[in-house]
């Protein structure tokens, strides 16, 4: 069985290579796969079910280029690599990405995209720890994954003679000015200096076992006020 979910993932998305996500229906996909229409539908639950593992199936490769990323002694400039490695895989992979991130259903999340935030979570927590977040960190990943999305999608509309290479650049430093600080933020900005040390420490929080689950709780919620501001 495993072997013909493969078989139907790997047809699902040739067809989605050639002519996009109009051309993965379940009648061509069971052609191309060599199989009859209800095994798709028992393997894969409906067609979303398809589009999410042809989804998964493709973004393979970037969800590990992204965990392969050795962490250095700068978080920011890891992100920095992150954010790169997201725009080149949506510029070198269009149909994929899209499929991806170009539709979003509300309250809905694909697999392969849930799997890409809990990295770039894992990257906003290394710069909290740092004490280098002006935001808290749920903000931050929101706004880098808005950025991020939005302006790979706008350059894979662009036919590529007129795409900038430096647009990319433009937007990942302004995202990353806006949510962390390097250096610390002035002395005459004491909500934003403040900010910093409080995610740090909210980001070591779940680590510390001197203090009981609701001593936790209500520390946690004092930090995340203080973040907020």
């Amino acid at each position: 069985m495993t072997a013909t979910r493969d078989r139907i993932v790997e047809a699902a998305a040739t067809l989605l290579n050639e002519g996009g996500r109009e051309a993965i229906s379940t009648r061509a996909v069971s052609a191309a796969a060599g199989v009859q229409a209800p095994t798709i539908y028992r393997l894969f639950g409906d067609k979303q079910g398809l589009l999410d593992a042809v989804a998964s199936h493709g973004f393979v490769s970037y969800l590990s280029g992204k965990m392969s990323l050795e962490h250095s002694e700068d978080a920011v400039e890891d992100l920095r690599r992150g954010w790169d490695l997201h725009v080149a895989f949506g510029l070198a992979h269009p149909a994929v990405y899209t499929l991806i991130y170009g539709e979003p259903r509300p309250g809905v999340e694909s697999p392969a995209a849930r799997a890409a935030a809990e990295i770039l979570a894992g990257q906003v927590r290394r710069i909290a720890a740092a004490g280098r977040l002006r935001v808290s960190e749920e903000r931050a990943a929101h706004l880098i994954h808005a950025a991020g999305c939005g302006l790979t999608l706008t350059l894979i509309a662009l036919p590529p003679q007129r795409r900038d290479p430096a647009l990319s650049v433009l937007a990942r430093e302004s995202v990353l000015a806006a949510v962390t600080s390097d250096p610390p933020p002035a002395a005459d900005a004491p909500a934003a200096a403040s900010a910093g040390p409080a995610e740090a420490l909210r980001a070591v929080l779940p680590e510390v076992t001197v203090l009981s689950d609701a001593e936790r709780a209500l520390l946690d919620e004092w930090l995340t006020r203080i973040a907020r501001g």
